[in-house]
This record gives structure tokens, sequence and C-alpha cells, in this order.
């Protein structure tokens, strides 16, 4: 009875060859499985417009400047007021329907916000940049002076380009506007100088 030799290199090669595919399968469903898990640390589209909230870097933001991010699905402004426009918010009180901020401060106003700037920090002012008439955008008029639509002693603010409401630097509405609010305060916090959390202010 003859027997026919095998050869033990090709033995060999077969089992090398079996080894990798599956080694390179194996490794492609690990990494299949891990991104989908990964992923769920991440806060979803879903979450995001339920109020997740957002971390902004404003490091970049210099004096007389604007960011804006988006938070439940609004703009969020956070503006960086020079000294003359903090130093300016005390002259226009007497002009302001809600100078102190006292309509419905729960909804608008944080309690650490019901102060003249409005905000934690005098230099930087974050609000929802929607205006309490009928939902338009306001528009930056952060220059003082006679301006059209605006009053000849105007110290800088935002002019609602529909039906013309006008608020300080602070988000507070002018009298005798169609706007019957303040711009909204979301809640937020210094994370650090430079980090500002918005959506959260448990620290504050």
């Amino acid at each position: 009875m003859s027997e026919t030799p095998v050869d033990a290199k090709q033995i060999d090669s077969s089992k090398r060859t079996w080894i990798i595919t599956s080694a390179c399968a194996g490794a492609v469903g690990g990494i299949a499985t891990a991104i989908p898990f990964v992923s769920t640390f991440q806060p979803s589209e879903r979450a995001k417009a339920a109020g997740a909230a957002v971390e902004v870097d404003i490091a970049d933001i210099k004096p007389g400047e604007k960011k804006t991010v988006e938070w439940r699905g609004k703009p969020v402004w956070i503006v960086r007021r020079t000294p003359e426009q903090v130093a300016a918010l005390s002259k226009v009180s007497s002009q302001l329907a809600d100078p102190k901020s006292e309509r419905k401060p729960g909804e608008l106003t944080p309690e650490y916000a019901r102060n003249e700037a409005r905000s934690i920090k005098p230099e930087f002012f974050v609000a929802v940049g929607i205006c309490s008439h009928l939902g338009c955008s306001p528009s930056d008029k952060f220059q003082a002076g006679a301006q059209p639509s605006l009053p000849d002693d105007w110290t800088g603010g935002f002019l609602c380009p529909c039906h013309g409401s006008t608020f300080d630097m602070a988000g507070r509405v002018f009298k005798n506007k169609p706007a019957p609010d303040n711009l909204e305060v979301p809640p937020h916090m210094y994370l650090s100088d430079s980090k500002l959390l918005i959506g959260e202010d448990k620290k504050a």
C-alpha cells in the first residue's frame, strides 16, 4: 500500500493563511462593535435638542465681540463687553421697562444674573438671542451714538429688525417697545477662565 507524502510547508502555509484571515475578521468585528459602544458616550442629537449642556471656549472672544453657539435649538450669544459698555449700563436704567429683571425671573433670569450686568462676570454677557416679542433674532448695535432706527443717545445694545424693539448691552428691553420682556439668560457657569458651560449652573 503506497502513501502519498504530504508537504509540511504546504500545511504550514494553509494554517498561516487561515489564522491571519480569522484574526483580521475578529479585529474588524471588534472595531465594528466598539464604535457604536464608544459613540454612546457622546450626547445624541435628541439629547442636545432636549437641553444637553454645551461647552464653549471663550478665550478667543475679544472685547466688543460676540460668539454665537446653539443650545436647545436656540442661538445663544456670548458677548465680551468693553469697560465702556459695562459702565454705560447704569446710564440707561430709567429708560428700561424692567431694569432689575423682576419680570418672570424664574424663566428669564437666574438668581446669579439678577444684577445690573445680568451676568456672573460683568465682562461677559450670556443670552438667548431671541426677541421676547415674536421670536425674531435681534441685530448687534454695539456702536454708541446716533444711527438709523436708534436714538441719538444710544449707548450700545441690540435692535430687533422685525418690529423695532431695542435692548441694552445686558439684554434689557427699553420702554414702549413691542417686546414685553428682557432677553433670556440661560443657565450657565464657568469651568475656567476660558471655558463656559451653557445649560448647567450647579456650581453657580
